[in-house]
């Protein structure tokens, strides 16, 4: 299989080995122009790895792979043009301010006058205006992490990596850093997303690649993941154990909590299901006290498909 040269980042039998330990055996990837894809998996699974090689960091064993158009070993210079990187540890100098940080970067990437104005606005967009002239080592954890992230873009890439851009970030500073991706792909950016939280990957990804053993294991969007873990589940529960009984005679189910008369029918939560339960209780005469629809979400697609090399890990 050949790279896809239309897509921002196309890879084919991408390997990476240590010594005897194999990191990535063959993963092939694709991240569509203007979309973000998120990439999961296990501590160790290779997710840094691959944003290394991919962002010219580190050399691959072997595989196809372009980025921006670009092969990274022939044209690291080319790719490096293209591309901004956003690591797991923030690379500002706390001795600098947020504005000489962002200055720093425009001169290295030769801006002259025009990377000047280029922090200014990155300053603005990321809402550190107010504090552009005081030291990082001031700035909380969201501020240094939103200044990194600026720091990637100052020379305007269309393609960014972010390398769990949120990790150690309070729940506050995480939705802000989300509203700064989604500003980003709505002006036709490009993200490769690594991340632990599997809401960030909900909330922002439209496709998802799940790394485990060194393959990709699941790719799809968040729904079509979901859908490949059974499990979905609709909890009943009634005011006393007659109702529960006859419930269960209409229905059939599990007794999930006799204490409070809770019974669980397997079941996808759609509304036509919904509505044929709802159906066979009232012909029985029985009504809940309530309802609760349980649908597979990413937690479980991420523990079905990665249990193996968890448990690995965990010995």
């Amino acid at each position: 299989m050949t790279p896809d040269t239309t897509s921002a980042v196309s890879v084919t039998g991408l390997r990476k080995a240590y010594g005897k330990k194999t990191v990535l055996d063959g993963v092939d990837l694709q991240v569509a122009a203007g979309t973000v894809l998120a990439l999961l998996g296990p501590n160790g699974a290779g997710k840094t790895t691959t944003v290394q090689i991919l962002s010219t960091l580190i050399g691959a064993d072997g595989g196809e792979i372009r980025v921006a158009g670009h092969d990274p070993a022939r044209e690291p210079d080319a790719v490096r043009r293209a591309i901004g990187v956003t690591g797991q540890f923030s690379a500002v100098d706390k001795l600098l301010t947020g504005e000489e940080n962002l200055r720093l970067m425009a001169d290295l990437h030769h801006l002259g006058a025009p990377g000047r104005r280029r922090a200014g606005e990155l300053l603005e967009q990321f809402g550190l205006a107010d504090v552009a002239r005081q030291r990082v080592a001031t700035y909380s954890g969201g501020m240094t992490r939103r200044l990194d992230l600026a720091m990637g873009l100052v020379g305007r890439p269309r393609l960014v990596f972010l390398d769990e851009p949120t990790t150690g970030l309070d729940p506050r500073s995480r939705r802000q850093m989300w509203e700064v991706v989604r500003e980003l792909v709505a002006g036709g950016v490009t993200i490769l997303l690594t991340t632990q939280y599997l809401e960030e990957a909900d909330q922002l990804a439209g496709r998802i690649a799940v790394l485990d053993g060194g393959r990709i294991v699941a790719e799809g969007t968040p729904d079509e993941l979901k859908r490949l873990v059974p499990g979905g589940h609709v909890t009943l529960r009634f005011a006393g154990a007659d109702d529960l009984a006859a419930a269960r005679a209409a229905v059939g189910g599990e007794v999930s909590d006799p204490d409070t008369f809770a019974l669980q029918v397997p079941g996808d939560g759609g509304t036509r299901a919904l509505r044929a339960l709802l159906d066979r209780l009232d012909a029985a005469g029985v009504e809940p006290a309530t309802l609760q629809v349980h649908t597979p979400d990413l937690d479980d697609v991420f523990l079905a498909l990665t249990a193996t090399s968890t448990m690995e890990n965990s010995r």
